[in-house]
């Protein structure tokens, strides 16, 4: 299976081969490494790695909590597959969506971020679920009100949300995670950047407001 790992570790030289070397030990075979954050010493990291199917994942934490200084926040499934560039293959798919333009951005959403479900709603009360994503509860956690931007939070549950606003479409968008750790800054800053470039599209503007409001209008 393929999953990812959120590490804190000690920004010095050697801390990283450190965390290599014990993956490697406990059997994992490590395909990509990500940068979230660097600054006071430390260091959060994402890596990708291959874990064979039977085998615990607490053998992963174990294998590095052992490691001075470092932290395992969380190990989880992904389906992002290392070494690609997913998002601009979903933008190029985008521009030529038309009406399906929204129902292939939030279907691509869990994948692009490692994440459980997405789903899209009216910003009005009661809110109209107008598209989600495979594995979305048919109970989708809204918030009481709309960020202004996209914004990571976690429920009581447990579970992360990022929520972000289409203001164009007056359409809420959830992305949620329900194992892992919480939402990442960077990770906000991508999806951010993922919705402006959506919604600069005029074609998709059109495209997907004709096509989600109609639905939204429907009587349930």
């Amino acid at each position: 299976m393929l999953l990812r790992l959120r590490i804190a570790l000690p920004d010095r030289p050697g801390a990283l081969g450190q965390v290599t070397r014990a993956l490697g030990a406990a059997g994992a075979d490590i395909t990509q490494v990500t940068v979230l954050d660097r600054g006071e010493g430390r260091a959060v990291d994402d890596f990708t790695v291959y874990w064979p199917d039977a085998a615990p994942r607490e053998q992963l934490a174990e294998s590095l909590e052992s490691l001075p200084g470092v932290r395992v926040e969380g190990v989880w499934t992904t389906r992002e597959a290392p070494g690609t560039f997913p998002e601009l293959e979903i933008l190029r798919f985008l521009t030529t969506a038309g009406d399906r333009a929204l129902a292939t951005l939030i279907d691509s959403m869990p994948v692009l971020f490692s994440a459980d479900w997405a789903a899209a709603g009216t910003e009005t009360v009661p809110r109209k679920v107008v598209h989600s994503s495979w594995r979305a509860p048919e109970d989708i956690p809204f918030p009481e009100e709309t960020p202004t931007r996209p914004t990571a939070s976690t429920l009581p549950s447990g579970l992360h949300l990022i929520t972000a606003p289409l203001p164009p479409l007056a359409l809420t968008l959830v992305l949620a995670r329900a194992e892992g750790p919480d939402f990442h800054r960077i990770e906000v800053h991508r999806l951010t950047r993922i919705l402006e470039i959506f919604l600069m599209l005029p074609a998709i503007e059109r495209g997907a407001a004709r096509a989600f409001r109609n639905r939204a209008t429907k009587p349930m």
